[in-house]
């Protein structure tokens, strides 16, 4: 057996430990392994094996990767976790199913005329910058119900939020803040919790993990 394969199934194991744990055992989070920047050979052991949920961060890097397995393999789910420029828009909507990091009203126009002219509607997560951090995508808590009301007026297909908690600090307050701020907006998908506390994410309901590390090994 492979070793991501491997990685992946000790992941799942912790997953079902945790979530009995937590007397949640009916409620398994998706793991989207976060292939970003590897080749499509480290990639295709986990295909092989059955995973279909997957994680980039570049929408070209996705055309090059997924194209051509993604017509072999229509169940495979490829998600969006990077940063979206308006401009990759036209692109994005043809590869990507989910779309993690929605953050402006300018994309929400463009994603919303893109998705009519191609007659797909991608699954889409606010992203929130719960940290308020300058270097960090991601609209303000604050502003999150006028923007989901927004989107919404739009026609995006809205299924949960998304957030990058601070990387130096205790993500657990983060995460329970998440927790709310669905509540707010009458939601239950919550993309949050990566390979160093997607743990302490299931504790607080996550249904998306992104898992990259601890999966695929660590990056060159």
């Amino acid at each position: 057996m492979h070793q991501t394969v491997q990685n992946l199934l000790s992941i799942q194991s912790s997953i079902k430990s945790k979530l009995l744990e937590l007397k949640e055992k009916n409620k398994i989070p998706k793991i989207i392994a976060v292939s970003k920047t590897f080749k499509i050979d480290h990639i295709l052991p986990l295909i092989d094996y059955g995973h279909l949920d997957y994680g980039e961060n570049k929408v070209q890097e996705a055309l090059d990767k997924w194209t051509e397995i993604k017509q072999k393999n229509e169940k495979i789910n490829l998600h969006l976790i990077g940063k979206l420029q308006t401009n990759k828009v036209k692109f994005a909507v043809k590869i990507f199913d989910y779309i993690h990091s929605l953050d402006n009203e300018k994309l929400a126009r463009k994603i919303a005329e893109e998705q009519k002219k191609n007659n797909v509607k991608p699954k889409i997560f606010i992203q929130i910058n719960l940290g308020a951090e300058s270097q960090k995508s991601g609209i303000m808590k604050e502003n999150l119900l006028d923007f989901y009301n927004f989107s919404k007026n739009l026609g995006l297909n809205i299924i949960g939020t998304m957030c990058i908690p601070p990387f130096e600090e205790d993500s657990l307050k983060y995460f329970s803040q998440m927790v709310e701020l669905n509540k707010l907006i009458n939601l239950t998908e919550l993309s949050m919790g990566m390979s160093s506390d997607y743990l302490n994410a299931i504790k607080f309901k996550s249904t998306y993990l992104r898992i990259g590390s601890n999966i695929f090994g660590q990056r060159g």
